[in-house]
């Protein structure tokens, strides 16, 4: 698949908002965010809030006639997109009311503060999963129609969510014990999913043209392919990327993602300087979106739509 910057940018970044909210809103449910009161906990909520809408905008950029994406409200039923823009809606005044409450009541958490915050949670988790969800769901290409693909996409969310709350915990001037353990946590579980997600599409799998055809004792070889000329299915579902690139990117993403800003993090829960930690913090989520992004890269790049069997391609 053709990956797109929009789609790339907006998976990430939105995936990170969502997840900083939701971390710091399921903390506040159990009893407060360690270390940050009230200004530090509706600062990582505003900061939340802010990288999910700016990767929810990003999205719109991919459609090819953004004044229709009002229809994706309107299939909940039936489509994982009309579920994730809806579920995305409602975040926010839910979100906004969490919010006021918590300015209200200088970050203390009654019934009903814990009630709002716990449907900011759901909500924010109901989308990162329907975004998932919407490749997951695409039985045309095999390399998405996994379990691990919205697992991979709730993990990561929340790894990118610890980091961030971890860095805002050090900017307050505070001690990142708690969420730098968590982050740890989320990062190692993470990258076992990852690992779980490469080892599984490297394997033999999806269609093939005799299974497309129907013959099982001869192979099938295609005499005349499809149009090879620049089409919309060659631009996106033709992609092809060469195999080291491949595997100099996932390198990338297990140095940039997960190896460093776990060392990063091991280092902060070691210093007691002030410039250092903060540094640390600081460098650790920019290093995890570098890694973020290549990943997400390799997400569309590996991918393999069916419609490539009609192209000349033997396997997806």
């Amino acid at each position: 698949m053709h990956p797109a910057l929009s789609v790339i940018f907006f998976t990430v970044v939105s995936g990170a908002g969502f997840g900083l909210v939701i971390l710091t809103a399921g903390l506040g449910v159990l009893g407060g965010v360690p270390g940050l009161g009230a200004t530090g906990i509706l600062t990582a909520l505003l900061v939340g809030v802010v990288l999910a809408t700016a990767g929810l905008m990003a999205s719109t950029l991919h459609l090819a006639n953004p004044r229709n994406a009002w229809r994706a409200f309107f299939r909940f039923r039936t489509s994982w997109l009309s579920r994730e823009a809806v579920f995305s809606v409602l975040f926010y005044p839910c979100v906004a009311l969490y919010m006021f409450g918590l300015w209200r009541t200088d970050g203390a958490h009654g019934i009903g503060m814990s009630l709002v915050g716990l449907l900011v949670l759901l909500l924010a988790l109901a989308t990162v999963f329907a975004t998932g969800m919407i490749y997951a769901s695409l039985r045309t290409i095999p390399q998405w129609n996994s379990p691990l693909v919205p697992t991979n996409y709730l993990l990561l969310s929340l790894a990118s969510g610890a980091v961030l709350l971890t860095g805002l915990t050090v900017a307050f001037g505070e001690p990142p014990a708690v969420a730098a353990t968590l982050a740890l946590v989320l990062l190692v579980t993470a990258a076992m999913a990852k690992a779980v997600y490469y080892f599984w599409i490297g394997k033999p799998q999806g269609p093939t043209i005799n299974t497309a055809v129907g013959p099982t004792r001869a192979r099938i070889k295609i005499l005349e392919s499809g149009q090879s000329s620049d089409s919309f299915l060659n631009r996106e579902f033709s992609y092809e990327a060469a195999a080291e690139r491949i595997l100099r990117l996932r390198l990338v993403v297990y140095l940039c993602a997960f190896l460093l800003p776990f060392v990063l993090l091991v280092l902060l829960l070691g210093t007691d300087g002030a410039a250092l930690s903060l540094a640390l913090a600081l460098v650790a989520p920019v290093l995890l979106m570098v890694g973020l992004l290549a990943e997400r890269w390799l997400f569309f790049a590996e991918a393999r739509h069916v419609v490539n069997l009609f192209y000349g391609r033997q396997q997806c």
